[in-house]
Order: structure tokens, then C-alpha cells, then sequence
């Protein structure tokens, strides 16, 4: 096991950490979502919008309890392997590395092609490629997000906070301004949803809805960072959602409302998307509003930048937290003594993000399924949590989720959904990737002798029958697939199955698990209510 964890520096406030949520969410994609979803769902892209803030906000409640209760950096990946052991833990732990390193890197590639339209010579051709002066200045942004996130949490919390805010005032210029020029026509005209129910299901996942919302596991990524954890995670994160949720859905609102009713011609909301690929900044040039169009031009520099350096942050606490666990990485478990951050990770970070910037052929599909694979480390999350009540009963949980035996399985079911949403191109090569992963990592330990071989399959091979599972009914069903399912026949399959996997899951918690502040109890012994004296401070 690894040596007990040296201590950050815990600096971190309320505003601290509800800025670090909500810049994580308005990085590039706000300022492209709007036409695309509407292209997809037509004005019922407003439905999209808050069916996914509730989604997120269901998994971001369990997050609250699991973070509240253990509030260590990188804890999305800790937190599913304390409940059922190093497999789990090794596999999320790859694929968040791969997603919010490339993240990093695709939020900088945005400003710099944005930056192009002012500085002649950063970007080659209409494709956006960079140029050998284009992608140097790419390396210098990233060297300064370096800088700053190795001088530790206060600095990079200062810089978050003055660029989050700037991003909050330029959306909510946007939307006052285009609410003046509101038609109410277009919300009926060509009808509310023209493409039906499944396209609403369709745009909360491919539509880039989802991934809209994914900035909470940055606040969760930091937890060792933040005063007063028990109180103050819970809040921020909930917070983060719903004020993301109630910009998004005004922005929506805002641009479905403004658009001219030319635009729209026979065809309605179909290829709006093609017509302003960049939706605030053309509509606010269409109706006039040059100094607004300029804003936005200017928050399409900056947002994007502030992103990135939330997810730099983010990506070398998961490699620490990757580290720790004593499986994988073991150099870059070390932090710097006086800054009080994990120097060595944020290296192999920067070396990750350089990486990422090279000119890959297949760069934006291999970015879709690394997007698919992160709601899909948020699924994990309401299966550890229900674990972790039945193991550990005694470990205390300032923030309690007290209808977990609802909103567990809910949770899990709805983060399923959006997984098979992402269609059979997608999964087909994510889970197959994750499923290899498992297998092999798993067939390792059992040759090594590395720890106790049977343990390891009795909790982890939920896990595995999960993605089979899941890749089959993404072949047979109406997404992508073979179409063998009919919709909603097939969202039905899936729900069912989920919640058997659920009930799986949660009666299959590691037996070896080590917790910082509860002795591991046999899982059969207690059940998910087992109520605690003295236990919840805050409850929901």
C-alpha cells in the first residue's frame, strides 16, 4: 500500500471552488452548441438543455456525498477503486488521463485558430491546421498554464477566478441583447419538435449537450485543496450545475428566439448549424451588433484558454491520484513541499499536452470517444457510493444522499442512457478498448501475484459483463446499430439493464478495500440505509 498522502495546501473557498465548476463547463463549447443543437431537436433543444442539467445533477449528488466524505485529489478515480478494487481504479484512471489531457490541448487549439482571424500567419489553411508559428504559440500557452499551476492552488484559483467571471459577463450580454430582438414565431412556426422525441435523446449525447455540462469532476479533482470540504464541495458543485444550467438554457433560448426568420426558409431548423457555425457571433453581425459580435470573438480567446488550464490542473491531480493508488505511475506520487502541489504530474502533463498537439488524421474521432469514456466514469460513481454504504457503514458521510436506494440505480440507469445515446461507431471502439484494458490488467495481476487475483474478479467482473453487455445492445439497437430493437424498445433494454447491474455491483464491494477513516467490514453485513449516529451533517 502506498504511504500515507503528504498534505496540500487546503486554500480553497466557496467562490474558489463554484468559478473553478462553472469555468470548467464555458470552455469553446457554448460558443458553437446552440446552432448545432438546434439543427438537431429544433426549439425543443430547450428540453435537451435541461434534461441534461438534470442528469448531471443526479450524478453530481452522489458525487457530493462520495467527495464530502473523502475529499482526496483525483477522487473520481479513487473513489470507485476504494469500492471495488484496483481494476476499476486502473481503468478510469487511463481513460480520464487520455480524455482531460487531450482536453487541454483541444481547448488551446480553439483560441489559437479564434486568435488567427486578428493575428495573420497562426493558422495554415481553412482547416485550421497550424502553422510552425501557430503551434508555437500553442506551446507557449501551454508552458504559462504550467507556470501557473505549479505555483500552487492560490495563484491558479486568482487566475480562474478573473477569467471565469469575464466568461459569465459575455454569455449574459449575449443573451440580453438577443432577447430584444425576440421572435416568438420561431418556437412554433416550423414546430417545437420537429424531429421527434429521439432526437432530444440524440443531441443530449452526440449533440455535445452532455459534455457541455461535464466541468464537475474539476472541483472534485481538488478536493484536498479546499477548506471546510464537507460543507463547501457539496455546495459548489451543485451550484456549478444549476448556474450552468440556467445560462445554457437562456442561451438557447436567446438564439432560437433571435434568429432571422430568413434563415430558416423551407427547410425550418434543418442545416441551421451550416448557416452560423459560429451562432452569437453571426446573429450579433446579422442584427447589427458589431461591439457584441466582438465580445464574443474575444470570450472565444479567452474561454477556451481558462478551460484548459482548469483541466491542466485537474489532469495532474488524477495522475497523483493515479499514482497513489500504487498501480501505475508510481514517480509522480510526490508533491513539492513548497508550493504544496503535484510538480512531477503537472510535468507529465504538459509533456501530454505537447503530445495531443501533433497533427493526428484521426483526431476528431478519436476525441468522441474519449468524450463517450468520461460519462462513463461518471456511471461508476452512484455504483461506489451504494457500495460504500453496505462496506463501510462507519465511514462518515457529512453529506448524505438519503434516497440512495432511488437515486443510485436512477443515476446509473440515466448515465447508461447517455452512453448508448453516443451510437455503435462510438462504443463500439470505446468499450471494446475498455474491455481489452480489463481483461489484460487483470490477467497481469494473476501472473504477477499482485494481490489477492480472486478478489479482484469476484468485485470487478460486474464491470466487465457491463461492457459486453453494453456493446451488445448498442449493436441491436436504433442508434448507429443493426436496428433488431425498436425504439424505445431499446432504451427500455437498457434501463433494465442497468439497474441489474447496479444491484450487482453494489453487493460485490472489494473486501480488501482500505479506507482513511473506516476498517473494512464484510459488504454482506449491512445493507445501503444502515443509518449512523451522529452521521449526517448535511442530508438530501
Amino acid at each position: 500500500m502506498a504511504p500515507p498522502s503528504p498534505a496540500f495546501n487546503r486554500s480553497l473557498s466557496l467562490l474558489d471552488l463554484t468559478l473553478l465548476g462553472f469555468g470548467a463547463v464555458f470552455g469553446s463549447g457554448w460558443l458553437f452548441s446552440a446552432s448545432h443543437v438546434a439543427a438537431i431537436v429544433g426549439p425543443a433543444s430547450i428540453l435537451s438543455w435541461i434534461a441534461g442539467g438534470i442528469a448531471v445533477l443526479f450524478l453530481g449528488l452522489i458525487y457530493c456525498e462520495l467527495a464530502a466524505a473523502l475529499p482526496e485529489a483525483g477522487g473520481m478515480i479513487r473513489y470507485p477503486a476504494y469500492a471495488h478494487g484496483p481494476l476499476l481504479g486502473a481503468l478510469l484512471g487511463f481513460i480520464t488521463v487520455i480524455a482531460y489531457s487531450s482536453l487541454i490541448s483541444i481547448e488551446i487549439i480553439a483560441a489559437r485558430q479564434y486568435a488567427g482571424s486578428w493575428i495573420p500567419g497562426l493558422t495554415a489553411n481553412s482547416g485550421g491546421d497550424p502553422t510552425l508559428l501557430g503551434w508555437g504559440v500553442q506551446v507557449a500557452v501551454l508552458s504559462g498554464m504550467l507556470r501557473i499551476n505549479i505555483s500552487g492552488v492560490k495563484t491558479f484559483a486568482l487566475f480562474n477566478n478573473v477569467i471565469t467571471i469575464f466568461k459569465f459577463i459575455v454569455p449574459m450580454l449575449v443573451i440580453g441583447m438577443l432577447l430584444l430582438f425576440l421572435h416568438a414565431g420561431n418556437f412554433t412556426k416550423y414546430g417545437f419538435m420537429p424531429f421527434g422525441w429521439q432526437s432530444i435523446e440524440g443531441a443530449v449525447s452526440v449533440g455535445g449537450i452532455i459534455f457541455a455540462y461535464l466541468g464537475l469532476t474539476p472541483i472534485i479533482a481538488v478536493a484536498s485543496e479546499v477548506r471546510n470540504p464537507q460543507r463547501t464541495i457539496p455546495i459548489a458543485l451543485t451550484l456549478s450545475i444549476f448556474l450552468a444550467a440556467f445560462v445554457y438554457v437562456l442561451l438557447q433560448v436567446a438564439f432560437i428566439g433571435s434568429v432571422p426568420a430568413g434563415m430558416l426558409g423551407a427547410h425550418g431548423w434543418a442545416g441551421i448549424d451550416r448557416l452560423l457555425p459560429l451562432p452569437f457571433h453571426d446573429i450579433a453581425m446579422t442584427l447589427g451588433l458589431g461591439w457584441l459580435g466582438f465580445a464574443v470573438v474575444v470570450d472565444a480567446v479567452v474561454s477556451p484558454t481558462g478551460t484548459g488550464n482548469i483541466y491542466m490542473g485537474s489532469t495532474a491531480r488524477i495522475i497523483y491520484a493515479w499514482s497513489r493508488s500504487g498501480t501505475f505511475l508510481p514517480w509522480f506520487g510526490h508533491l513539492d513541499p513548497r508550493h504544496g502541489v503535484p510538480r512531477r504530474a503537472a510535468f507529465l502533463t504538459f509533456g501530454l499536452g505537447v503530445f495531443w498537439m501533433l497533427p493526428f488524421p484521426s483526431w476528431e474521432a478519436l476525441i468522441g470517444v474519449v468524450s463517450s469514456a468520461l460519462i462513463m466514469s461518471y456511471a461508476f460513481a452512484p455504483v461506489a457510493a451504494a457500495a460504500l454504504r453496505r462496506a463501510a457503514p462507519g465511514l462518515e458521510r457529512p453529506f448524505r444522499v438519503r434516497c440512495i436506494r432511488v437515486m443510485g440505480p436512477v443515476s446509473f440507469m440515466i448515465a447508461s442512457l447517455i452512453v448508448f445515446w453516443s451510437g455503435w461507431h462510438t462504443l463500439s471502439w470505446l468499450l471494446s478498448v475498455q474491455l481489452l484494458f480489463g481483461v489484460l490488467f487483470l490477467a497481469i495481476r494473476a501472473l504477477r501475484g499482485t494481490g489477492n487475483a480472486g478478489e479482484d474478479i469476484r468485485s470487478s467482473a460486474w464491470v466487465l459483463v457491463y461492457f459486453i453487455g453494453m456493446l451488445a445492445l448498442s449493436a441491436c439497437g436504433t442508434f448507429e446499430g443493426y436496428g433488431i430493437m425498436a425504439h424505445p424498445l431499446d432504451d427500455m433494454a437498457v434501463v433494465v439493464f442497468a439497474g441489474l447491474i447496479f444491484v450487482w455491483g453494489e453487493h460485490v464491494a472489494h473486501r480488501d478495500m482500505q479506507l482513511p477513516d473506516a476498517a473494512p467490514v464484510d459488504p454482506q453485513a449491512m445493507t445501503p440505509d444502515t443509518v449512523i449516529a451522529n452521521e449526517p451533517v448535511v442530508s438530501l
